[in-house]
This record gives C-alpha cells, sequence and structure tokens, in this order.
C-alpha cells in the first residue's frame, strides 16, 4: 500500500506543477515573485511561488485510497492532521498571491493550526527526556509548548527555503526517517502520512530543482514545516518508546539554522523578523560555489543556486541519519545534537571568515566568462 499511496501523490503533484508551470502566463501576475531585489532574492526572473498548492492537493487525494485499505481511525486521523493545517497553508498562500507579510496575520495562522491539531488529534509535547520534567510538563504548560514548536519548526523550514531544491529536499530526507521509524514500530497514521508528503514533495522537486520553473512560496514552506513537526511530535506522543531527542535531533538543521540567524541578529542589533543575506545557504553561495562557476551570466547564476543545495542536504543528513539509526536511545541523540551544534558553528564562520574547507570547494574546469 505505500508504494500506492507514493506513486499516486508524486503523480499528482508532478502533473499538477507542470500545470502551474505551463500556463504561469495566465496566472503570473497572482503567483509569480516580480521582487528580483530583496536580500534573500537570487532567482533570476518571475517564478510562481504556489508549489505549495501542488503539493497539498496531491497529499489530500493521495491519501483517499487509504478508506479502502487502511483503518478508518488511521485515515481519520490523517485527514484531521491535514485539516489543522490548513489555516496555516491558506495564510501562506494569500501571502504568496497578495505579495504582503503580516506578521500578526501569519502568527495567528500558526496558533490557529496547532490548537486544532491539539484538539482534533490530541497530540502535544509530552515527554522531554530531561530531569524533573514530570514537574513541568503540566497539562498548560505542554499545549503552550507544543503551539511554540510548530511555530517555531514552521518558521525555520520558511528560513531554509532559500535556494532551488535545498528545503524540498530536506523535507524528503526528514520523512523518510519518519517513514522508517514508524514501520519499525507498526505507526500506520505516521507512515501513511510521511509515505504520501514524500511523493508529494517529489513530484514537485523535480520543477523545482535544478532549473526552479516553480518555488514552495511561504504557503508550501509552512505547509510542509507543520506535517513534519506534527509528526515529530505524533510519533513520540503515540510511541512511548521513540525518544524526545528524535524529534529534536531529526530537524536539527532548520532550527539550529533558525536559532543562530535570531542570536545574530540580535547581536548586530537588527530586527530579528526582518531577512538579511547572512544565513549559511547564503554564504555557501556567495562564497564557495563562485570558485565552481564565477559568471555573472544568467544561466551559470542558476547553476549556482542549484548547486548550493546539495551541501545543505548532507548537512541535514548529518543530523538525521544518527536520529534514524539512534531513535530510542536518548544519550546518543544528544551527543549527536552537541556534535552538530559545534559542526555548524565551526562550518559558519569558517565560510564567514573566508576560511572555507578546501575539501568543501568545487573548482570548475571550464574558463570563466569575462561577461
Amino acid at each position: 500500500m505505500s508504494a500506492l499511496y507514493l506513486t499516486l501523490s508524486f503523480v499528482l503533484s508532478f502533473l499538477a506543477c507542470l500545470l502551474i508551470v505551463r500556463y504561469e502566463h495566465t496566472h503570473a501576475h497572482l503567483t509569480a515573485d516580480h521582487d528580483l531585489t530583496g536580500p534573500q532574492k537570487i532567482h533570476i526572473h518571475p517564478v510562481p511561488r504556489v508549489g505549495g498548492l501542488a503539493i497539498s492537493l496531491a497529499f489530500v487525494i493521495g491519501i483517499l485510497p487509504g478508506y479502502w485499505f487502511e483503518s478508518r481511525t488511521d485515515i481519520h486521523g490523517v485527514l484531521l492532521l491535514f485539516v489543522a493545517a490548513l489555516p496555516l497553508f491558506i495564510g501562506g498562500l494569500l501571502e504568496d498571491i497578495l505579495k504582503i507579510g503580516l506578521v500578526k496575520t501569519r502568527l495567528a495562522a500558526m496558533v490557529v493550526s496547532a490548537i486544532l491539531l491539539i484538539f482534533c488529534n490530541g497530540w502535544v509535547v509530552s515527554r522531554l527526556d530531561i530531569p524533573y520534567e514530570h514537574l513541568v510538563l503540566v497539562p498548560i504548560v505542554m499545549y503552550l509548548l507544543t503551539i511554540f514548536a510548530l511555530a517555531g519548526v514552521v518558521n525555520s523550514f520558511n528560513f531554509i527555503d532559500g535556494y532551488n531544491g535545498l528545503s524540498a529536499a530536506v523535507s524528503i530526507i526528514m520523512l523518510a526517517s519518519l517513514a522508517y521509524v514508524a514501520l519499525k514500530i507498526n505507526d500506520r497514521i505516521i507512515l501513511i502520512t510521511s509515505i504520501t508528503m514524500i511523493g508529494a514533495i517529489f513530484g514537485f522537486l523535480l520543477w523545482n530543482w535544478p532549473r526552479g520553473l516553480i518555488f514552495l512560496g511561504d504557503g508550501g514552506a509552512y505547509f510542509i514545516g507543520f506535517m513534519i513537526a506534527s509528526l515529530s511530535i505524533a510519533i513520540v506522543y503515540r510511541n512511548p518508546n521513540v525518544s524526545p531527542w528524535y524529534a529534536l535531533v531529526l530537524m536539527l538543521y532548520p532550527i539550529v539554522e533558525t536559532v543562530f540567524t535570531i542570536n545574530r541578529r540580535l547581536h548586530r542589533q537588527d530586527n530579528p523578523s526582518l531577512p538579511d543575506a547572512a544565513h549559511l545557504h547564503q554564504l555557501i553561495y556567495k562564497r564557495m560555489m563562485r570558485w565552481a562557476v564565477g559568471s555573472r551570466l544568467p544561466r551559470d547564476k542558476m547553476i549556482r543556486n542549484s548547486m548550493t543545495s546539495p551541501y545543505l542536504w548532507f548537512l541535514s543528513s548529518l543530523a538525521v541519519i544518527p536520529a534514524t539509526l539512534f531513535w530510542s536511545q536518548t544519550v546518543w541523540l544528544q551527543l549527536t545534537a552537541l556534535c552538530f551544534v559545534i559542526g555548524y558553528v565551526w562550518l559558519y564562520r569558517s565560510i564567514a571568515q573566508f576560511r572555507s574547507p578546501k575539501w568543501l570547494i568545487y573548482k570548475s574546469k571550464r574558463k570563466k566568462s569575462k561577461r
């Protein structure tokens, strides 16, 4: 059955993206990102920002066969999760279409989606595996912690959505881990959701990487971030043998990126909510990829863009692989988290100080254009 969910959601997403790209001229005035001047803008022409629409539609249609093959309890759990994600997805999609980012409206949508998850699915942050947690995790604290965790992770996925294929591929890697652990512990809700999401995102990824013909947009980034965050909370809540540190280490790359970014902006006395061009993926693009493709030609800028993402796929895997192997072993997961944070800070500082590790730099043998 897993193959059916994977295949159906992939085909639906791929075809939906095909239609969006093919008929871009009819909706570009609404869906395309025409702002090419912002600090986080590196695309060279307007691109539709509604990839999240294709993914969400492919997901909800892709799980419908479950009504014939799964228990009603499981399939209803998946559908309730989708319903919980809708306010946040719709809010992000409106941002993509209206080209406005209202922080208060966005936060309100996150809170509404989190509350729906809590009351529809009953999933909350119930364990932390830290000393004296039983004194702290009373119901109201669990609810507030769940809302905070969901909002933080959703924003972190939007933070890393900066280059072709970056956020989508990282999400697939995380969902593959969730699917593996769910298979090991026989959690059908987590497995069905993860597999269907993988297919839907992969159908989009083929249009997004390497050519950047369509973007996730805020709606897509929020939807994917919410689904992964919710599944991470659920797998711990529903399965006592899964360490809560598995959920943290699984999503460690976007979480560390977000915390480090906020700390950097506060240290510089910048507004934490305003974008800048100093994320790790942006430093890799500007200070490492120029050795690979240094021309300013549009085609070469696109190549540099797409060559940046695999570095971050690998970085994310350095957390996801140990999380998958040690999903029930808290001590090993804590050591992984510590090593990852140290490695991230070292890598960021090395690149920022123009001391990028030579073994990470790919130098093209072709002659650079002078244009």
